[in-house]
This record gives structure tokens, sequence and C-alpha cells, in this order.
């Protein structure tokens, strides 16, 4: 009889009897899916398009531009015409016409490094939106890494109200036996029915957790039946003892993504002020051009012209007063480098002390769950003691109702520091730029 009851426990917490999906999902399989089919990492990798397809050195301005015009008009004219000597000539209806072909090319030669700058800072912003994705990436994993845990967190506490309902079971099956046996009241059996009711209802209060917790891991994985169910390989919930906090803490300092995007927007605001100091400097710009040209005359000596050339040219400029504009705006600019990097210190203070606390959770958590097992062990054999002391009459059934409590709580209690942990490690790793290892 000893340890008779642990090992049923151990049997349910490896049961999902309750879900008879052939669906089976490991934890790489949620990932990839996520990562396939999630919204909102589907619309942030649409922004990072956007930035890349921005980054070209067109749009910074080192091409030039070249125009093709096309122009065709008519006249239709009557013309009376009063000579010198008297005379009087007419002509109606006079039909002229123009067709002109040109093409125009112009070329930013210098404005102060402006185009240079403008590419660099196009380059920044590429690479924010390749940062926004990557962090995009990583919430999402966190996401379904937790929802992921935490629906086979809802499947060991349901099977500890399974194992609820068998120890009710036996209990009214014992009070039943003492009770044709003379041993037992009708009350007491009563009372037992009680128990095993109350145990049967929370049992299917649970189930309804458990799909809850599906739905979830669904909607984040993006799949088209949402009401679809699955079962996962993994039946308890196993904490990595193993992270040390000084090699997070360099991991964090090196590649935290937000930290990386707050450098990226410093540098971004460092380049706007750049461009703001070129509009002083004095602008060069060239430009060149062909025409083509046919002009037909109804009346008058000559009945087609054709004209065709090249033009080119030179134009220089510098702005010499724009109403201190220009110096309000650098003004602004260095107030704005100075937010950015004020941003960047503030963030990186702020994971430096989600950090600590995370750690110092993570550290408390591993601590409780070795006396939360512990605490489990010592209970389920409590429980058999006591089973054994009902049997004889010995122990009251209000008794063995606290002592069955005291293990299920303890149960109870371990899954609940178990996710705990498991939460806090999933923030760790996902401070520490590490998310990702859940995907290998």
């Amino acid at each position: 009889m000893k340890k008779r009851y642990l090992l049923i426990s151990i049997a349910f917490l490896a049961t999902t009897s309750c879900l008879m999906s052939q669906v089976v999902y490991e934890i790489s399989d949620c990932i990839r899916t996520g990562l396939d089919r999630n919204f909102s990492l589907l619309i942030s990798r649409n922004n990072e398009s956007v930035a890349r397809n921005n980054y070209t050195l067109g749009n910074a301005g080192y091409l030039p531009s070249l125009d093709m015009t096309g122009r065709y008009s008519g006249t239709v004219n009557d013309t009376r015409r009063n000579l010198s000597d008297g005379t009087e000539t007419s002509s109606d209806g006079d039909h002229n016409t123009t067709a002109t072909v040109g093409l125009s090319m112009g070329l930013t030669v210098f404005n102060g490094c402006n185009v240079q700058t403008t590419y660099k800072k196009l380059g920044e912003l590429k690479q924010v939106g390749e940062l926004n994705t990557q962090l995009a990436v990583e919430n999402l994993v966190a996401q379904i890494v937790s929802a992921y845990y935490n629906y086979i967190q809802q499947i060991e506490l349901l099977n500890n109200l399974k194992y609820a309902v068998v120890l009710s079971k036996e209990r009214l099956r014992i009070d039943e036996d003492r009770y044709l046996l003379g041993s037992s009241s009708k009350m007491q059996v009563l009372q037992s029915r009680v128990y095993l009711n109350a145990d049967s209802s929370r049992l299917s209060r649970q189930y309804e957790v458990v799909r809850a917790a599906q739905v979830r891991l669904n909607e984040l994985m993006a799949v088209d039946d949402m009401s679809q169910t699955f079962t996962t390989p993994d039946t308890a919930i196993i904490v990595n003892p193993g992270l040390l906090y000084e090699s997070l803490f360099e991991q964090t300092l090196q590649n935290n993504t937000n930290l990386k995007i707050a450098s990226s927007n410093k540098t971004i605001s460092e380049y706007d002020k750049k461009i703001i100091i070129s509009r002083s400097y004095p602008y060069l710009t060239a430009s060149s051009g062909y025409n083509y040209s046919i002009n037909n005359y109804s009346s008058g000596a000559t009945d087609r012209q054709y004209t065709n050339g090249l033009n080119y040219g030179l134009s220089m400029g510098i702005n010499l007063f724009d109403g201190f504009n220009q110096q309000r705006s650098i003004r602004n600019s260095i107030i704005d480098i100075n937010t950015r990097e004020l941003r960047y210190q503030e963030a990186e203070q702020g994971i430096k002390a989600d950090l600590i606390t995370l750690y110092s959770a993570y550290s408390n958590y591993l601590r409780l769950i070795t006396l939360e097992y512990q605490n489990l062990q010592t209970a389920a054999e409590n429980l058999e003691i006591a089973i054994e002391m009902y049997k004889l009459g010995s122990l009251s059934g209000i008794d063995l109702r606290e002592v069955q409590k005291s293990l299920l709580d303890a149960r109870e209690s371990l899954f609940s520091v178990e996710y705990q942990a498991k939460l806090a490690e999933i923030s760790l790793l996902l401070i520490s730029g590490r998310i990702m290892e859940y995907y290998q």
C-alpha cells in the first residue's frame, strides 16, 4: 500500500484522455505555425518591407531624374491685314499646328551632403524595421511558449481534479461498505456523496478552462479552425535550473532588441540634425535636355518647320535668410538627440531592473519547487495513513477530507509554482535575446 496513492497521482498526471484529438503539437510546431500565420507578425513584416523598399539610391537623391514630355497644339484663325498702300488682305481658316517632344534630366551635384546623410538615414530606418519585426517575433514566441505551458498546467490541474474524484469515489465506497456492515451511518454516506459531487463539479469546470487554454493557443497560431483540439507530448512543466545572472546580464546588454531599437532611433535623430545643417550649404544642380518640334502652317511662305537641339545648364544657390527657421530646427534637433539618449538610458535602466526582478523571482521559484515537491510527498504519505485509519474507524470523515484536501492543494501549489518559474524563465530568455532557444 505504501506510495499507492502517489503512484496513482503520477499516472493521472501523465493522462490527457479528456482530449481525444489526433493532433499532437510539440512546442516547436506551435512556434512554427505562429511564425507563419500570426496576423500581428505578418503586419510587422509588411512594415519591414516598406522600410526595405525605401532604402534605395534613388529615394536618397543619388540618381538623376529623367522626364519625357510631349505636346501637340493647334490654332485656327481668321486674319485681316490693312497694308500701308491702302490695300487689304485676308485669310480665313488658317490652321497652324505644333508638335513637340522633349527629354529633360536633372541631377543634384552637391547639397551639403544631404543626399549621403539621407541614404544613411534610410539604411537605419531599414534596420529599425528589421528590429521591429525581430521584436514582434520574440514577443510572439514568448506568448506562444507561455500559452503552451499554461495549457499543460491546466491539464495538470485537470488531472489533479480527476484524482480528487478518484479519492472521493474510494471514500464513498468505504463508507458504503461500512454502512452495510453497520459500522457507519447513513449521514456519513450522504456526506461522502456531497464531497464527490463537489469534486465532480470542479472537474467539469476545469474542462472549460482547458478548452479556453486551447483556444488561446490556436489564436496565437492563427489556425483556420479555432475550435480544433490537440494534445501535447509534454505532460509536465520542466524548468531550466541552469540560467546564470552574469551571463544573462551580458547577453541582455548585447542582444536586447528594445535596446537596439532605442540605439537606432538615437542614430536617426543625429542624421536628422545633419540633414538640417546641410540646408545652410550651397547647392549645385545640373540639367540637360533634348527637344524636337514640328510646326505646320497653312498660310505664309513657310509650310513646315522642324526644330531640334540640346540644352544644358548648371544652377547654384544658397539660402541667405529663412526667418531663423534653420536655427530653430537645429536647436530642436539637438533637443531630440538628447531626448533619444535619455530614452535609451531609461530603457537600459528599466531592462536592468526587470532582469534583477525576474532573476530574483526565478531563483525563488526554483527553491519553492523543491519545497513544494517535498510537501507533496509528505501529503501523499499522510493520506495513505489517513485512509487506513479511516477504514479502521479511528479517523473522522472531516479529518479525512482535510488530509485529502491537503494533498490536492499541495499538488496544485506545485503546479502553480512550476508554471510561475517557467514564466520567469521565458521572460529571462526574452529579455536577454535568447527566446528562440525554444524553437531549436
